[in-house]
């Protein structure tokens, strides 16, 4: 393996620790002070506000950016979506080091002070590289809370979730990311707007007669939302019922026969612009949808009660927000709303 350049290590100060939920806290991080932050089951030590951040999801990514950080994010990679509206100048900053996972040797290219990503499979074994590789060179890492409370990543696909994730969960990243670069104020600014949002999109609403199947990717097996996961946020906040609620799978692929038993009232779809699966785009799973013999006659489909989302909006992200409101007009609009 050729050696990169190495990356800027972090001089960790073990006195005047301070020790904070996942959640955030109140105080930030400093040169004379270190912060201690609890994530996924790790303690992880932060001597200064980054500089040199790079963010291996998207996700991670449109928080910083929300966060007014796009002068301290040294590199981003895999993405599925065009960024979010608001960001674009923002983002246009930002180098892309990769669509999808780089190579550990690229991240250090940049030269980090602080990695974060949004899956625990992005900092584990067969992503980019494991959580201690980057600490053995002195640099922190970070990964959303949301992929690890309550979920079980030991296993094969996109892992088990034994708890239903709530959105709490996204308002502590938000909180635990601004705490880490010192911009706290900025942090409660962003949850505070969240927050009304979401009380907004679902104020007077009551969709319980109402069933949704949400699709993100691939028309040959396709990987359908379970139970517990920001898909099973948007449901509960609407009242709503998930059409397979019955898994705790966070995106187990189903065949389309089970798909047509379900007959769903809506079909909430991923619009992806990224190309690493079958009919990634709405556009295509629609033709899909409409052209297959299977799917063509259930409900959704003859009446064209279709809503498209983000990818980023069906992961557990900020973006979930604009998912639940996405739905919540998509439901409004076609009158299965009392």
């Amino acid at each position: 393996m050729p050696l990169a350049r190495p990356a800027r290590a972090a001089v960790l100060l073990a006195a005047c620790s301070l020790i904070m939920t996942g959640c955030g806290g109140s105080k930030t991080p400093t040169a004379e002070a270190s912060a201690t932050l609890d994530n996924c089951g790790r303690k992880v030590r932060v001597d200064k506000a980054p500089r040199h951040a790079v963010s291996l999801n998207q996700g991670t990514t449109e928080i910083l950016l929300s966060l007014g950080l796009a002068d301290r994010i040294a590199g981003t990679a895999t993405w599925t979506d065009p960024v979010m509206k608001g960001l674009e100048k923002a983002n246009a900053k930002v180098s892309r080091i990769a669509e999808n996972n780089p190579s550990f040797e690229r991240v250090l290219d940049s030269e980090p002070d602080f990695v974060a990503a949004s899956f625990v499979s992005t900092l584990g074994t067969g992503g980019v590289a494991t959580r201690d590789q980057f600490e053995k060179l002195g640099v922190p890492t970070y990964v959303s809370p949301s992929d690890c409370a309550g979920k079980d990543n030991s296993g094969g696909g996109d892992g088990k979730r034994d708890k239903a994730l709530g959105i709490d969960a996204v308002y502590g990243e938000v909180r635990d990311l601004a705490t880490v670069f010192g911009v706290q104020d900025r942090g409660d600014k962003l949850v505070a707007s969240l927050q009304q949002r979401m009380k907004k999109a679902t104020q007077g609403i009551d969709a319980s007669d109402v069933s949704l199947l949400y699709w993100f990717a691939n028309s040959e097996s396709p990987y359908m939302a379970g139970c517990c996961g920001a898909p099973g946020l948007m449901t509960r906040a609407l009242g709503a019922k998930n059409a397979f609620d019955d898994t705790h799978e966070e995106w187990p692929q189903v065949n389309w026969e089970t798909v047509a038993d379900r007959n769903p009232d809506v079909l909430v779809i991923g619009d992806l612009t990224r190309n690493s699966e079958t009919a990634e785009s709405a556009a295509k799973k629609i033709a899909f949808l409409e052209s297959n013999p299977v799917t063509e006659n259930m409900d959704a489909v003859k009446h064209k009660r279709y809503v498209l989302l983000s990818g980023q909006a069906m992961n557990p992200t900020i973006r979930t927000v604009e998912g639940v409101e996405k739905v919540a007009a998509g439901l409004r609009e076609f009158g299965l709303v009392k």
